[in-house]
């Protein structure tokens, strides 16, 4: 976690040296939007951003009238974020609005995974993938927009780097919430034919995770899997499916921790 603190101050300080301050106020009255000029490795530091931990929100004391009005146009919040799925475009937004205040009050910063919404009650945390190549990531929506008619959702640029369209500018995307919850999780990670390979890939991920990791007999056969947990849902789980695919070590499955 520190060295992310220190990632994205680091990239804030640049963007800060390297863009100018926007000449007119209106929080959508600004010249055309732009991404910050960063190095290949600082992309590539966005790109393997950990997810949000998925906490208990309380709803903001801003950013959530039953209606507001925007350009002529007239928007509901909704009442609940639960069970929302969409699918639609996404856009990002960056430098044009990094660290103008949001509708829910607090600065935007491109650099952190958070993300605009029309009408999910904010704050709330989603899942959003990119269906064009598979990439997820989990964004808090904190903020009102995009106030396009084609375009359902709008990312901060580290986002939009996570989900792999930060250069094409719009990507076609699924957007679920993710709800709090304490349930706990066990991940059933590979399988493998011999135990000293599986005492082998347990090393691996114990040492990289921090997790407990077990190797556990499948069954009815001469197979071995991991067992790691159990876990709370949100960023941990995440992180542990991110590590797994980084260290080959096979399919990941979820089931509820007796």
């Amino acid at each position: 976690m520190k060295r992310l603190v220190c990632v994205v101050v680091l990239l804030s300080l640049l963007v800060g040296c390297a863009t100018q301050t926007p000449s007119k106020s209106g929080r959508y009255d600004q010249d055309q939007d732009a991404a910050p000029a960063l190095s290949p490795a600082a992309i590539e530091q966005l790109a393997n951003l950990e997810n949000p931990q998925v906490v208990d929100l309380s709803p903001s004391a801003r950013g959530n009238p039953a209606t507001y009005n925007v350009w002529g146009n007239d928007y509901a919040v909704l009442p609940s974020s639960e069970g929302y799925l969409e699918e639609g475009n996404a856009s990002w937004y960056g430098t044009k609005f990094h660290g103008r205040s949001t509708s829910s009050g607090e600065p935007f910063d491109m650099f952190t995974l958070t993300a605009a919404h029309r009408s999910l009650p904010i704050p709330v945390f989603a899942r959003v993938t990119n269906l064009a190549n598979g990439k997820d990531t989990i964004v808090r929506i904190n903020d009102r927009g995009p106030f396009h008619s084609d375009r359902i959702i709008d990312l901060s640029f580290a986002a939009a780097v996570k989900l792999g369209f930060h250069e094409s500018g719009t990507a076609r995307v699924r957007v679920e919430t993710v709800s709090y919850s304490t349930e706990q999780v066990l991940l059933e990670v590979g399988d493998f034919v011999s135990l000293s390979d599986a005492q082998l890939a347990k090393g691996q991920l114990s040492a990289t995770s921090g997790a407990v990791v077990e190797v556990v007999k499948i069954i009815g056969g001469e197979m071995y899997r991991l067992q790691v947990g159990p876990l709370s849902n949100g960023a941990p789980i995440e992180r542990i499916k991110a590590l797994v695919a980084t260290l080959g070590l096979g399919r990941v499955n979820e089931r509820t921790a007796d």
